[in-house]
């Protein structure tokens, strides 16, 4: 909302001995010639000089004013409420296991991995859009997992170079030599595991010494943990002893999913594999830790597990009104001296014979 405000109002007591000299020079007027009767001065032509004389007092009284109201230092500020606020401290836990290839989820008509739609709602959970605020007070972090638990960034207010990271989380996959053969297969079978036990051991490592009034992790896994040298459990009573949160979501279910996958002839194919979602360990971890759990078995039911985390996760807020203002005073000052000059040079000069 726009603003507006005088910086220093006291400048308009100038008005006062302006209107008394005014009213001073009006009571002192005098007539110029005395004649017995004006009423043949009446039939004379007024020449263009003579209307111009006439306006020329308003001209100068109205850029006096302009000058008065410029000392006055008009300011516009942009009025907004905003929000002052401690925040809170999130670790994101992204399972990128083998088993997050699984194209069951929806995102704007197009059936996707399951790790796109967890980035997806992932961004807008922190950016904001139609269906989340957004955390702009919030400390998060990411680590991302699969049979290996990488810190891949701090928690830090600086959520644009958080998303940016984001983005860079992907899904092992194989490398292949001229002869189409995988040469990191070894890697690519360790890659596809899921070490939850790691990545939460990490993810309270990143959250225990910081100065939150309430710490929490997020974890996004589609699996069960299968690698790694923590348990969940272990990491669980890790975080609960620092009082840590855990909410847990279980991404997908237990059963057919399809795959991606290359058929003989080298072709893209999908492929139905069985996966199971491990709903008993998901459950204990955040029982543990007086989290929750959630299932999120498509893009929609995952935006609703956002919205009841970003609920459950408020911050209390104190409102503050903040106005930035920019001084505008050059328009009646300009205009205010541009008018006052032009009628003391028109006095001086082409009007200065006139009565």
């Amino acid at each position: 909302m726009n603003v507006f405000r005088f910086g220093s109002p006291w400048a308009f007591l100038l008005l006062i001995p302006f209107l008394a000299v005014v009213l001073l020079r009006r009571r002192r007027e005098q007539p110029a010639a005395l004649y017995s009767s004006v009423e043949l001065l009446k039939l004379l032509p007024i020449t263009f000089a003579q209307r111009v004389r006439r306006v020329l007092p308003g001209v100068k009284a109205m850029g006096l004013i302009l000058i008065i109201a410029a000392l006055a230092r008009p300011q516009l500020g942009q009025e907004e409420f905003r929000i002052r606020t401690e925040g809170i401290a999130v670790q994101m836990c992204i399972d990128r296991s083998g088993s997050m290839q699984a194209l069951d989820f929806p995102v704007d008509g197009q059936q996707v991995d399951r790790l796109t739609a967890v980035k997806s709602v992932f961004h807008d959970f922190v950016a904001g859009n139609d269906d989340f605020d957004g955390r702009p007070d919030d400390l998060i972090g990411l680590v991302a997992f699969g049979g290996f638990a990488t810190a891949l960034c701090p928690p830090t207010l600086d959520h644009g170079a958080l998303l940016e990271v984001l983005q860079s989380v992907e899904i092992p996959k194989p490398i292949r030599d001229d002869q189409g053969r995988i040469i990191n297969e070894r890697l690519l079978q360790e890659e596809q595991a899921t070490a939850i036990g790691d990545a939460l051991a990490l993810a309270v490592d990143r959250l225990k010494d910081l100065d939150s009034k309430s710490k929490v992790i997020v974890l996004l896994s589609d699996g069960e943990n299968t690698a790694g040298v923590i348990t969940p459990e272990d990491a669980a009573d890790a975080a609960a002893q620092f009082g840590i949160k855990i909410y847990a979501v279980g991404v997908g279910t237990t059963g057919m999913a399809p795959y991606p996958g290359v058929d003989i002839f080298g072709r893209s194919v999908l492929q139905a594999q069985r996966v199971r979602l491990d709903e008993v360990t998901l459950k204990l971890l955040a029982e543990k830790t007086g989290g929750q759990y959630f299932n999120a078995q498509d893009t929609e039911s995952l935006k609703r597990v956002y919205a009841e985390i970003d609920q459950l996760e408020k911050t209390e807020v104190e409102g503050r009104l903040y106005t930035e203002y920019r001084e505008v005073f050059g328009f009646p000052m300009v205009t205010g001296v541009l008018c006052v000059l032009v009628c003391i040079i028109l006095d001086a000069t082409w009007l200065r014979s006139l009565p």
